[in-house]
């Protein structure tokens, strides 16, 4: 069906304007006449350009951060009162050199008739599912500002969040480094030297054995290692990417201590406020767990919101799919289930994904310190292991010259 831009005034007095898809100009009008609009003009958008998808150029990979700040300076601009095309052309000038292409790109689609959301869809990558969708909301409720800064807080909230998971991760990962650094270079140059001038007088002591095979092993056959490191790789990619596999690795990780709660609280909260956003947007809400589905980076969860999607398309409610899963918190499905009861259920979702966000926050503090003792008890067996192979053949060979 052709899109349709159309300019409509409410009960209110309010002047609206955006795009509707439908089959014709009389359809536009019913369309607007439901939602309690008058329509004044009404018009059919030509398709008079070519689509920019592999035509458009592209020099630089726009981040998300700059997406953000992008989308949140088109909010401001749009709640000053500016039209959509001075908006853009008022953004454009002090845009970085990657937003700048972005911009223009949107420049000459908004030009030539597209909507926002065409355009964006055409551009491709960074502009996923999310925003188009959250975009053509705003098209079609003529509230452009108001769901520009709900996308833009919703995005500063998502790159926030991994902000967080990568400082959470980061300083025990340095620590695993360094003892899978220490742990060889004492295995492979340390501990060979200190004993072999004992080899041939004295019977080694199994530890020592142990560290002299393994070291031995390391310096003769270490292309082979790296081989094997690789074909590893490899397998684990190769096996990894069949579904099945997948979902029974997604389904471990859930079930691991510390992580599994980590990864559930940070997918609750991203559900929660990726949904709620999206449904006070003006999205349906099956459109919405669509969207929603693949934000969460885990193909259990996502499944689950499959099954949500099946029940809520033949009529049921969201909360019992939900809680059969089993892989959602009881708080989040008496969320839904009072928010679907009340009729409120956009506003039950938001208003909780602080409360999830706090959960995040303290699985965040327990996976930092909790990782990193773990790590360091690794680390003293693994030096005290060392040790033994250096001192019992010490004590060994005292033993001999008493």
């Amino acid at each position: 069906m052709p899109d349709f831009t159309f300019q409509s005034i409410t009960n209110t007095g309010e002047v609206r304007s955006g795009v509707l898809t439908g089959n014709d100009q009389a359809d536009i009008v019913e369309q607007l006449s439901n939602r309690g609009e008058t329509a004044t003009q009404v018009n059919l958008i030509k398709q008079t350009r070519a689509k920019a998808s592999g035509t458009a150029k592209r020099n630089r990979k726009m981040t998300k951060v700059e997406m953000s700040t992008m989308i949140r300076e088109l909010a401001t601009a749009q709640e000053a009162g500016l039209p959509l095309m001075q908006a853009l052309r008022t953004i454009r000038k002090q845009a970085s050199p990657a937003s700048g292409e972005v911009l223009d790109h949107f420049i000459q689609g908004v030009e030539a008739g597209d909507p926002l959301y065409k355009v964006a869809a055409e551009w491709g990558d960074p502009f996923d599912d999310l925003i188009v969708g959250m975009l053509r909301a705003a098209d079609a409720s003529g509230q452009m500002s108001t769901i520009l800064h709900q996308l833009a807080d919703l995005m500063d909230r998502s790159l926030e969040l991994k902000r967080e998971l990568l400082g959470a991760i980061l300083y025990p990962a340095i620590i695993a480094g360094l003892i899978a650094i220490s742990g060889i270079v004492l295995v492979t140059v340390l501990v060979p030297r200190l004993i072999e001038p004992f080899v041939g007088k004295i019977v080694l002591p199994w530890p020592t054995v142990v560290v002299m095979g393994f070291a031995d092993f390391l310096f003769n056959w270490w292309f082979w290692v790296v081989a094997a490191i690789g074909i590893i790789v490899v397998a684990w990619r190769s096996w990894i990417s069949v579904k099945e596999n997948r979902l029974w690795f997604d389904r471990f990780k859930l079930q691991m201590p510390l992580l599994g709660r980590l990864l559930r609280d940070v997918a609750v909260a991203r559900f929660t406020r990726t949904l709620g956003t999206l449904t006070s947007a003006g999205l349906p809400i099956l459109e919405g767990l669509r969207i929603t589905r693949d934000t969460l980076g885990n193909t259990a969860l996502a499944e689950a919101i499959d099954a949500v999607q099946d029940q809520v398309s033949s009529g049921k409610p969201i909360a019992d799919p939900l809680e059969k899963s089993g892989l959602f918190p009881p708080l989040l499905v008496q969320v839904v289930n009072l928010g679907e009861r009340s009729g409120k259920l956009e506003e039950m979702l938001l208003h909780s994904a602080t409360a999830f966000d706090r959960h995040v926050n303290a699985s965040l503090k327990l996976f930092t310190k909790a990782l990193p003792p773990l790590l360091l008890i690794v680390m003293a067996c693994l030096a005290c292991f060392v040790l033994a192979a250096i001192l019992l053949p010490l004590l060994e060979l005292q033993s001999l010259v008493q």
